[in-house]
């Protein structure tokens, strides 16, 4: 069944590149099946070599790219992403970040790529492609004789489409208008962001990704809990007011929108008590990312917000998939009904100047 499902998603995927690209050669579908499979083709000498290659490649377009810049789906984890988006704000360097980070994921396998052969082979034999059969079946002799190596754009393809793009793992492709608002701020000085969103949304990657293409500084609401003496069942009730919001503002925000070190503490969930205050010297780029951070009390204090948004039954998957049974039912009995709750009575969804939904 999953085999015939993959076939399906391969045959449709394929019909649709063919619709997009009626001059395509043998050579550009297998070049489309390879990028599926293995993603980037290229050698990645230096993350500084990348980033050179797409700005004098951008260069050389004059500041054009074909398609504006939507990320071209393959069949597989992987998309082609448009030079054309640098146009839009994206900056060389964070699309040559994502180029070598994506390149650095683990590869498919030849069983994969040859799968996906045998379907496009049977579109070749039903006449479905725009070359004959033959032609694709001597194509894919030579290729495999040759060990699947990489390839190039046919001449016909490249002179009829003058494609400029890079390959991109899909699981950086939702993040892009963000890194684009981001690259976009640079010269206006110091940017603070808020990450929000429900459990399970991917916060926290997200800040994490954020921290190695830009090198930011990254603060976690989990590290606001209330402390005990707060837990009040006043408190409690109120939308979001299971975080210390509070101290949030006083010894991180605050700070930050003066250009100032920050000192904060972190709550210790095992003593139930705040540690050793932390130094933090502010940089150009600073990462709010957790549930609350987007609290009335607080919005007003970032220059970009996003909200991530997962469907219920994808946070329930993910949820049960990376704890115990025991604190999954904490989620759902408690933390999440306390989330919606928040999301729903301050409308922060809305508020938020980016809605990305994920998984």
């Amino acid at each position: 069944m999953e085999n015939r499902m993959n076939a399906e998603g391969t045959r449709a995927l394929l019909l649709r590149h063919c619709r997009a690209y009626p001059q395509m050669q043998a050579q550009d579908l297998l070049k489309f099946l390879y990028q599926s499979v293995f993603g980037c083709e290229h050698l990645v000498s230096s993350p500084e070599t990348a980033v050179g290659s797409i700005a004098g490649e951008y260069a050389a377009l004059g500041g054009t790219g074909r398609g504006g810049c939507a990320a071209e789906p393959l069949d597989g984890g992987y998309s082609r992403v448009p030079l054309a988006c640098l146009g839009e704000g994206l900056g060389a360097d964070t699309l040559g970040k994502l180029f070598v980070l994506s390149a650095g994921l683990e590869k498919g396998s030849v069983t994969e790529l040859r799968r996906k052969l045998e379907t496009a082979g049977e579109l070749a034999r039903q006449g479905a492609l725009p070359f004959g059969a033959e032609e694709f079946r001597r194509a894919v002799s030579r290729w495999e004789a040759e060990g699947f190596p990489a390839l190039h754009h046919s001449d016909a393809f490249r002179a009829a489409y003058r494609p400029a793009y890079r390959v991109i793992a899909n699981r950086y492709i939702p993040f892009l208008p963000l890194f684009a608002a981001l690259d976009k701020r640079r010269a206006a000085g110091r940017t603070a962001v808020a990450i929000e969103g429900g459990s399970a949304s991917g916060k926290s990657t997200l800040g994490g990704l954020l921290e190695k293409l830009y090198g930011c500084t990254v603060f976690h609401m989990d590290d606001f809990f209330l402390q005990p003496a707060q837990r009040t069942p006043e408190r409690l009730a109120e939308a979001g007011g299971n975080v210390d919001r509070e101290r949030f503002l006083k010894e991180v925000l605050l700070p930050l929108r003066r250009g100032e070190t920050v000192y904060y503490r972190k709550f210790d969930c095992s003593s139930m008590s705040l540690g050793e205050a932390e130094e933090v010297r502010p940089g150009r780029l600073t990462v709010i990312e957790g549930a609350y951070s987007m609290h009335p009390a607080l919005a007003a204090c970032y220059d970009l917000s996003v909200f991530l948004e997962i469907s219920p039954a994808r946070q329930r998957e993910r949820i049960l998939r990376r704890n115990t049974p025991q604190m999954a039912q904490r989620f759902f009995n408690e933390w999440i009904p306390l989330e919606n709750a928040y999301f729903e009575k301050t409308d922060v969804k809305a508020r938020c100047g980016l809605v990305i939904p994920v998984g």
